[in-house]
């Protein structure tokens, strides 16, 4: 007796038939196909899927390979896929409906369940402006600036690296304890075990790495594109925290780049005091050697830088000069004083200037008009004239010799001034080849004086350089300024609001749940059979 579901099936004999057949080419997975096929129990199809499948013929590529799907029992709805149509997946959303309000009302509750467990997050930022030219305090600073914009934007952003540098994390750790703060440092479960077998200070060093990391992951900075601003997100579990956090990072950057500058000008000023000891050296070895060649050649300088010799020297060729004035003053009175008393014109001569001499011209001049009034009154015998005339010629004896003690004074006078003006001269002519030698010793003293000054030159610019560079490191030149400030966030960043997380995990749900649906419908569908006839 036929029966319609024995259409599909193969006969005995044939099923024989197919399995020598396929022992016979030896395709292990040919003959597992068979079996399979055979062992499968039948399973009902849709009548509109059988309608559609009487109604239209297959592709030719699903007719080409039906054969071989067919003859696969795990997936026999396999070679039917691509009639698939959109009554099919209304159906399997349908038959689906459960599990899709199952994953809605799960992925809701999850959604709640974390809003109201995530730990919040408050983010603020604080914008800052880098600049890359510093402060110009000084002329000729340590640092130079560059003036080219590549330059500049690297400097930048080196200074932003240094804005998240562990430096300043470290200082903002160590300055707001964040190690004793559990939200840095989480206690761990084991973690009063092991604090039993550690140290104290390998504890703290724990605590100041759990901090490092924690800090580094709630710190972000970026550069604004095309300026020098920077921008750096903080974030925190309290929003006042954040703010905290936010003031101490930028403090602390703003002492490293300060700590920063002062230790490279320390370095620059601490390689220049190491320096400044060979200089000073130098400078006083070479003093030494000016001042040696000085005494060892008498070489003696006056406060004008002149020699002593030259200025001696000078000062004799003046002495020779007045001297030899007074020589031939002194030998010029003595010739007219020898001419005068040879001429007899002893009293009348002015060269012959004396007290006595002028006591006895008085004298004689009285005398004389006596005389003359004797002659007019008396006559030339008369005792008196005769007696007056007798004592003028004493008078004229005194002058004579009063004269003549003159002349034998400015004889004196004159050979005195000749033996200094011959020993003025003398001394000056020796002392003018002192002056020559010593003129030559200079030359070498000249030498010695520049290399000196040389050196005390750059003794100086060096002593000078260190001590500004001292200095300079008391000076803040970093041109850092925030131009605007964290505020306290009005909201959390994280997580959103409990509405917006329960919209988003019914969405989720839905999706999750229409695709489960969708699965499982076409699961049904690859895994199910031809309908049996009527």
């Amino acid at each position: 007796m036929y029966r319609p579901d024995e259409a599909g099936k193969p006969r005995p004999s044939q099923a024989t038939h197919d399995h020598r057949a396929a022992s016979e080419r030896g395709s292990l997975l040919d003959l597992l196909s068979s079996d399979v096929q055979q062992a499968a129990p039948p399973v009902d199809r849709p009548a509109s899927f059988q309608q559609r499948s009487q109604s239209s013929p297959d592709p030719a590529p699903l007719q080409s390979s039906a054969p071989q799907l067919r003859d696969s029992g795990y997936f026999p709805g396999l070679s039917d896929i691509g009639a698939i149509g959109v009554d099919d997946i209304i159906r399997w959303l349908r038959d689906g409906l459960f599990w899709i309000v199952v994953a809605v009302v799960l992925c809701t509750a999850a959604a709640l369940a974390y809003a109201v467990t995530a730990t919040p997050r408050y983010a603020v930022y604080t914008d800052i402006v880098v600049d890359p030219s510093n402060l110009n305090v000084v002329s000729d600073d340590v640092f130079t600036s560059n003036p080219q914009r590549d330059a500049q934007l690297l400097e930048v952003e080196s200074k932003l690296r240094i804005l998240t540098s562990r430096n300043v994390l470290s200082r903002v750790i160590e300055q707001l304890r964040l190690t004793e703060d559990p939200e840095f440092v989480k206690p761990s479960t084991f973690g009063s075990l092991k604090n039993l077998f550690s140290s104290k200070a390998e504890q703290r060093a724990d605590n100041e790495l759990a901090a490092m990391r924690a800090l580094s992951e709630r710190v972000e900075a970026r550069r604004e594109e095309r300026s020098f601003v920077v921008v750096m997100k903080v974030w925190s579990e309290e929003a006042a925290k954040a703010v905290t956090l936010s003031n101490a990072i930028v403090a602390a950057f703003e002492q490293e780049l300060f700590q920063s500058a002062a230790e490279s000008a320390g370095r620059v000023a601490q390689n220049l005091n190491a320096r400044l000891d060979e200089l000073r050296h130098n400078v006083t070895a070479a003093e030494r050697a000016v001042e040696d060649f000085r005494r060892k050649n008498g070489l003696q300088s006056t406060n004008d830088g002149q020699l002593v010799s030259n200025q001696l020297s000078n000062q004799l060729n003046t002495q020779v000069l007045d001297a030899q004035q007074r020589f031939i003053q002194a030998e010029t009175r003595y010739r007219h004083m020898n001419d005068a008393i040879v001429q007899g014109r002893t009293a009348s001569a002015s060269e012959f200037e004396s007290v006595n001499m002028t006591n006895l011209r008085e004298q004689y001049n009285l005398l004389q008009q006596q005389i003359a009034s004797m002659q007019r009154t008396y006559g030339e015998r008369h005792p008196r004239l005769v007696s007056s005339r007798s004592e003028r010629a004493t008078l004229e004896a005194a002058m004579a010799d009063e004269a003549r003690r003159i002349l034998e004074r400015a004889k004196a006078d004159m050979d005195r001034e000749q033996q200094a003006f011959a020993a003025l001269r003398a001394k000056a002519s020796d002392e003018k080849s002192n002056v020559f030698a010593d003129n030559e010793a200079q030359v070498q003293l000249r030498d010695l004086e520049r290399d000196a000054r040389a050196k005390a030159a750059i003794y100086e610019t060096h002593l000078a350089r260190a001590q500004q560079i001292a200095e300079r490191q008391q000076i803040d030149t970093t041109n850092v300024r925030v131009i605007s400030r964290a505020l306290p966030p009005n909201s959390r960043s994280w997580p959103p609001r409990t509405l917006i997380l329960l919209a988003g995990g019914a969405i989720f749900g839905l999706a999750l749940g229409i695709g489960l649906a969708v699965t499982l419908g076409l699961w049904r569908f690859l895994r199910g059979r031809r309908p049996v006839a009527a």
